[in-house]
């Protein structure tokens, strides 16, 4: 007869552990039903404002640039190259044919800047869209350019090659990163400006592109 009681008092303890098991089980699942979603960060290109670098004055600095301007090319000037005798890494390089207009020929057009002197090396990078009739973007990029500027150089330059063989004409729209080496450029909160160009067929319209330059 104890050994029965015995049995028993065992059975009743196992069914009154294994219920209250499953009352714990079903409040942690009502407490996880309770607490909100944790929203994702969101890392989307156009997420972000930023500045716009196409009117700029003289001596006003833009971001991290001294200056920043689209040309159709660049050249060095090799006098900074230093004395006879002397090297420099940091050659100063100037825009041939600065504009925010261009024609559909142009196989790239160039951003060309300075920037104030780094103290660490950096990545400069920019993409480029199309901007649609409604004036929205294009979803994805046309293209992407990225440059790494050492820690002693101020200049430096990206390009924006056409995809094919003329621009399409239209409005155009770059967005321009600066990012330490190693992480990704185009995170959207590495967008310091932008800079707006436009392809146009007749070549009299250059003029006034070259009033956003001044």
């Amino acid at each position: 007869m104890v050994d029965k009681l015995k049995a028993r008092s065992t059975q009743g303890w196992g069914v009154l552990c294994m219920v209250c098991l499953a009352v714990c089980q079903s409040q942690a699942g009502m407490a996880k039903e309770l607490l909100p979603a944790k929203e994702q960060e969101s890392t989307e290109i156009g997420s972000t404002s930023s500045p716009s670098f196409d009117f700029q004055e003289k001596g006003v600095p833009q971001s991290l640039f001294t200056w920043i301007k689209m040309a159709k090319g660049f050249e060095v000037e090799w006098d900074t190259f230093g004395r006879k005798g002397w090297y420099t890494q940091d050659p100063r390089l100037k825009p041939i044919g600065p504009s925010s207009i261009f024609t559909p020929e142009v196989p790239a057009i160039y951003i060309v800047f300075e920037v104030a002197p780094l103290e660490d090396p950096a990545q400069f990078a920019v993409q480029w869209y199309r901007e649609q009739s409604d004036d929205h973007l294009n979803e994805n990029p046309l293209g992407k350019d990225v440059l790494e500027v050492p820690g002693h150089e101020r200049y430096g330059y990206l390009e924006l090659k056409r995809s094919g063989e003329r621009w399409a004409v239209g409005n155009y729209l770059a967005k321009i990163y600066i990012t330490p080496l190693g992480q990704q450029p185009f995170h959207a909160v590495n967008q310091v400006g932008t800079m707006r160009f436009m392809v146009i067929d007749d070549a009299s319209g250059m003029s006034r592109g070259n009033k956003l330059m001044r």
